[in-house]
């Protein structure tokens, strides 16, 4: 198969709530019986549902079903509890820790064998030493969090120049291998992928990151050092380090309790405060700072002060913020509807609430290049922004400008519990709708 990337469709650039204590980190397993826990792993299980293009395989329908407009069933037998919408391929986590991927595997992406012809299109597992709790994915790239609080990684980081490598420059790691975060005893708790780097999140609060640093995404390289580590070499991106960041309320180093990652940013909230940092690309305002200038260490966004925010999404040039009230907010670019603000709205500065779906109370985002998606606390999925690769479940190639309900006879009866954007396609994972009782 010939190695693509997703279309481009735009030029690319060169409080968990605060606890009362001191302290909100999750302490590491004392014994094998205690596993790592975060309020991010997921629990409820449900089935499969793809839609947008799928040329490569990565709506899991087989080698002959190159689009879909609608949410398809992928014919999966395990209970899934996690899904995840690569740049053209997608993973998934059985509710036993297993992990499935299908989609382009041209640069390792799935991790797995797929010498037989049409073997990437289908869903099939990958082979692991120990039962997963979360796993992430990025342009390229699959990362896997074992119930140990060990991470495990495959394919590759990119960036401008090409291939970056993984664990060093320039290897495509076709399997998984450990990739070693801090000492031996760190304990890792939630991992998250952007396009082309990882963050993970440790049981003391601390944040580590790999991969491409152009952006600033990794949060711990100086500008000069951001192109393929300058004269510190690859592997000083490669490999992970420690993002460090001074409290805003006094001298000790910030603790961390969630983190986030876009294509080429990263976000995360304090554990003591709930204030909100960020790093990466800002050259749409998508971080939420009115300079348009991108930020190569965490900067505290005073646009987010005053809310307690529950998650963060970011695409391409805009993101998308939810608040523990269940409402959803918009910033960045505005172009092709992605902010759901409505066909005439301008470019956001800070996080800007999304009007229509304001009394909807929603539990999860999501966000893709110039695509947005969020699900209400009902099972309902919406969805907004740019048509053009079908993946906004509206049956047609048209932008919407405002939040529209994704539909299809697979959701019929059933809930939606989580969405994933990738670059030409959507994930969705969802459960049938409890059965009414009779005479209700």
């Amino acid at each position: 198969m010939v190695g693509r990337r997703p279309k481009a469709k735009e030029a690319q650039p060169s409080r968990k709530r605060p606890n009362e204590e001191n302290d909100d980190t999750v302490e590491p397993p004392k014994s094998k019986k205690q596993k790592v826990s975060h309020e991010s792993h997921a629990t409820v299980g449900g089935i499969v549902l793809t839609l947008g293009e799928g040329d490569v395989g990565q709506l899991g329908l087989g080698e002959d079903i190159l689009e879909r407009s609608r949410p398809s069933k992928v014919d999966i037998s395990e209970d899934i509890i996690q899904v995840f919408a690569g740049g053209m391929h997608t993973v998934c986590l059985t509710s036993k820790g297993e992990v499935i991927t299908f989609g382009c595997n041209d640069d390792g992406a799935l991790g797995r064998d797929t010498s037989e012809e049409g073997s990437e299109t289908l869903p099939a597992k990958v082979e692991l030493p120990s039962k997963v709790v979360q796993v992430s994915a990025g342009d390229s790239h699959t990362a896997a969090l074992t119930e140990e609080g060990k991470v495990y990684i495959w394919g590759i980081f990119r960036d401008a120049n090409g291939l970056m490598g993984m664990i060093t420059y320039k290897n495509v790691q076709k399997t998984p291998v450990q990739f070693v975060i801090g000492s031996p005893k760190t304990v890792v708790v939630k991992i998250v992928s952007g396009g082309d780097h990882l963050a993970c999140l440790t049981s003391n609060g601390e944040i580590y990151t790999a991969g491409n640093a152009e952006q600033g995404q990794l949060g711990r390289v100086a500008e000069c050092f951001a192109v393929r580590g300058g004269r510190k070499g690859a592997e000083y991106l490669l490999t992970p380090g420690i993002v460090r960041c001074r409290r805003s309320r006094g001298r000790k180093s910030s603790k961390f309790s969630d983190i986030w990652a876009g294509t080429f940013d990263t976000f995360a909230r304090e554990a003591e405060s709930g204030d909100i940092y960020a790093w990466g690309l800002n050259n749409y305002y998508q971080l939420g700072i009115d300079d348009m200038e991108n930020r190569f260490m965490p900067e505290r966004l005073t646009s987010f002060e005053g809310k307690q925010w529950k998650s963060f999404a970011s695409g391409q040039h805009h993101t998308v913020a939810l608040d523990t009230a269940g409402k959803v907010y918009s910033l960045g670019r505005k172009e092709y509807g992605r902010l759901g603000l409505g066909k005439d709205c301008e470019e956001t500065k800070e996080p800007t609430l999304i009007t229509s779906l304001n009394g909807t109370g929603c539990q999860s985002i999501s966000a893709g290049s110039s695509v947005s998606f969020a699900v209400s606390n009902d099972g309902v999925g919406f969805s907004w922004g740019m048509g053009t690769n079908q993946q906004l479940g509206t049956g047609n190639d048209d932008d919407v400008y405002e939040p529209i309900k994704i539909a299809g006879k697979q959701l019929l009866n059933r809930e939606v519990i989580m969405i994933s954007a990738g670059g030409q396609h959507t994930v969705l994972l969802a459960k049938d709708k409890p059965a009414e009782k009779e005479g209700s």
